[in-house]
């Protein structure tokens, strides 16, 4: 099986990965039906890295793919060299694939002096060469607009929704926005999932103190019901365990956390075994290593929908299609990552 992979007359696309989680990017090429271009990569004595493609990709549909996981400034860092080591090889067009972009939630200014860093990320890339970026849900949708040129923004909601509505009854859930911010997207959750009622937890963000924020009630009728919580990301869990409590607190029959992005900082894992969740749901836009994984933990692929992007961007298809459902032929072998 060749690493390159014939499309149309004169397209070839080439599949390369960092080396922060190349088994995700394998499997992807799984689904694609190629093999992950062979790069020969390695850190310098004093930490500077170095790249390099094995085969030549002059006038190839790149795609390079890595995970923003600790150490994530390293990892950036690396896919950016990756990026100008593409261009500088002639490819045609390169396309960032970040499943998780990193510093995605500085998003605005809530202070004066502070930088806005997810532009800054996009800047970064768009000089380095890139052409397109494709992530897996943003802190905020509207940070798209700050790359100049095509973002793919796909969602794991599909694949989520799948595992929700297949292992719990849905009769007596409600769907829980764990705070003001989230209800557009929680609404979409209880619509596809049969019109389920909608709750949120009014909470404050102290803006001076990092994953920090403080529940005050919630709106909506929790109790004797079944609570899933939806969010996009658990980084050291204090604020989604807060929900959990406030929820438990409420009368809540039982609550499930569900996130795209589970970061797992810190104290996280001790958190959310402490916290009285029913099961925690993730996906593995970042790696989910053993040492972090609980009994009651679910961590779901996101390979299936990474080859169904990058398949329709080859293709010049449709994105907006994968905001619903995966294709028949790039649904799960194994949902489980």
């Amino acid at each position: 099986m060749s690493a390159i992979l014939e499309g149309t007359p004169d397209k070839k696309l080439a599949l390369v990965t960092g080396r922060a989680y190349p088994e995700q990017a394998q499997e992807t090429a799984k689904y694609l039906g190629t093999d992950v271009l062979e790069t020969t990569a390695y850190d310098f004595a004093n930490g500077e890295m170095y790249v390099r493609y094995t085969e030549p990709v002059r006038g190839a549909d790149a795609f390079v793919m890595q995970a923003h996981t600790e150490p994530i400034n390293k990892w950036i860092m690396e896919q950016l060299i990756m990026v100008d080591a593409m261009k500088r090889a002639s490819a045609r067009s390169i396309t960032v694939v970040a499943p998780f972009l990193g510093y995605s939630r500085q998003d605005k200014k809530h202070q004066g002096r502070e930088p806005i860093t997810a532009r800054l990320m996009f800047d970064l890339f768009r000089s380095a060469g890139a052409d397109r970026i494709m992530t897996v849900d943003l802190h905020a949708a509207q940070e798209q607009g700050f790359f100049d040129g095509p973002v793919d923004h796909l969602t794991a909601m599909p694949i989520l929704l799948d595992y929700v509505r297949n292992s719990m009854p849905l009769e007596n859930t409600t769907i829980v926005s764990p705070d003001a911010g989230r209800i557009k997207v929680s609404e979409q959750w209880a619509a596809k999932l049969g019109g389920l009622p909608l709750a949120f937890i009014h909470k404050t963000r102290d803006t001076t103190r990092p994953n920090h924020a403080e529940a005050h009630g919630i709106i909506g009728d929790v109790k004797g019901r079944d609570c899933v919580v939806v969010d996009d990301m658990i980084d050291t869990a204090g604020t989604i365990c807060e929900a959990v409590r406030t929820l438990n607190n409420a009368g809540a029959k039982s609550v499930t956390l569900v996130a795209t992005h589970g970061l797992l900082s810190g104290p996280a894992v001790e958190r959310l075994r402490d916290c009285g969740a029913r099961e925690i749901v993730l996906t593995d836009t970042v790696p989910v290593p053993e040492e972090k994984r609980l009994p009651n933990m679910t961590v779901l692929s996101v390979a299936p929908l990474l080859a169904a992007g990058i398949r329709s961007v080859f293709e010049s298809g449709s994105v907006s299609t994968l905001l619903n459902s995966l294709p028949e032929d790039m649904r799960p072998r194994n949902i489980y990552a």
